[in-house]
């Protein structure tokens, strides 16, 4: 007896074809059947063409731009950490000197100190006043 199993179907090689047009009239002009979609490749610029149909047969044409892939390297994580450790010695450079300078003129005391003179000008004269006295 010859019996055939019929889920085996024989390995058949598919045939694919990359559709190449040239700009919107080459996609404007493929040619496709009702409810259907392609995606054709425009031979004269870095774009790609997706053509659709609806029920009725009318197509709609659109442009989708594409460009190489780029690999990006992996990360050097040696060189970040020496970035790293330069920006603490300058943010712990520039802590030092600002602390430095506040010790060095202790006169430059905050503008808004209980005791430093507020001017309130009025329109016939100016007027010093006291930051705690009442407006």
């Amino acid at each position: 007896m010859n019996f055939q199993n019929p889920y085996m179907v024989p390995f058949a090689p598919q045939s694919v074809q990359v559709v190449k047009v040239n700009g919107e009239n080459g996609a404007r002009a493929f040619q496709i059947g009702a409810n259907s979609s392609a995606l054709l490749l425009d031979e004269s610029g870095l774009m790609v063409w997706l053509v659709t149909s609806d029920g009725a047969g009318y197509k709609a044409v659109s442009a989708y731009d594409i460009t190489p892939h780029k690999v990006t390297p992996a990360p050097d994580f040696g060189s970040l950490e020496d970035r790293i450790k330069r920006l603490e010695e300058i943010v712990s450079a520039t802590t030092d000197s600002s602390t430095v300078r506040k010790a060095e003129h202790p006169a430059a005391a905050p503008a808004n100190d209980r005791h430093d003179p507020v001017v309130r000008e009025s329109a016939s004269h100016a007027e010093p006043a006291y930051a705690n006295k009442p407006a």
